[in-house]
């Protein structure tokens, strides 16, 4: 049985998540906070993020969410999710890649920094400065991804991708952290909502990391 070691609020992690549940992939969830540092979760990934994904029976490690996502890619068939043509794959991959670093660095990572970490490990207040600038650019971000879905079902193209899979995963988080602003982005809206209602999605909503409560639109569909 695979386990995938991870926090509530790492992107990363959920990325994986909806992966492994897009295909049907069982898992055990292993709960690690990567700024303890652990000595047992340094062995598994000296670099001490996550997520990783293990499998002690045939001694095998997997790092690093993408690669972990194109190695299930690779080996298991059902519900491709890099697929189309070779065009359409770099896509996938440029708006994966947007989000994993583009939208992480603007917005998930600062949240995650004042809301989370300064509370939980820092026990300081977070910067309203930076908090400002974060939703600021979250807003310039979904502008974007409302232009995408204007001309596309989907953020990639005519199909769910692993860019869909992206995308949720790090809106979740700046939503839970409640630096979102919903109004006047209503392509995105409609396409999360429905997002938050595939099954793949579900695990996440009902979630909670200690101390930080979401605001109450989180886990709803119809929000």
């Amino acid at each position: 049985m695979w386990l995938l070691y991870q926090f509530p609020l790492c992107p990363y992690s959920r990325k994986v998540r909806l992966l492994l549940g897009e295909k049907g992939i069982g898992y055990d969830l292993v709960r690690e906070s990567p700024w303890a540092m652990r000595d047992e979760f340094l062995d598994l990934n000296p670099a001490g993020l996550t997520p990783v994904m293990a499998d002690p029976d045939r001694g095998l490690t997997l790092i690093d969410s993408q690669a972990i996502c194109e190695y299930f890619e690779e080996t298991v068939e059902k519900v491709p999710l890099i697929s189309g043509t070779a065009a359409g794959r770099a896509e996938v991959r440029r708006l994966t890649a947007f989000f994993d670093q583009s939208f992480y660095g603007d917005v998930v990572g600062p949240l995650l920094h004042e809301r989370m970490k300064k509370r939980l490990i820092e026990r300081a207040p977070p910067d309203a400065r930076v908090l400002r600038e974060a939703m600021k650019r979250a807003n310039v971000h979904m502008d974007y991804m409302d232009y995408l879905l204007d001309h596309r079902s989907w953020m990639a193209g005519g199909t769910l991708s692993l860019a869909d899979i992206a995308a949720a995963a790090h809106l979740s988080v700046a939503d839970y952290l409640g630096g979102i602003d919903w109004a006047g982005h209503e392509p995105v809206r409609r396409w999360y909502a429905g997002f938050k209602s595939r099954p793949s999605f579900r695990p996440l909503l009902s979630e909670r990391m200690e101390v930080i409560t979401p605001p109450p639109h989180y886990e709803k569909p119809d929000f």
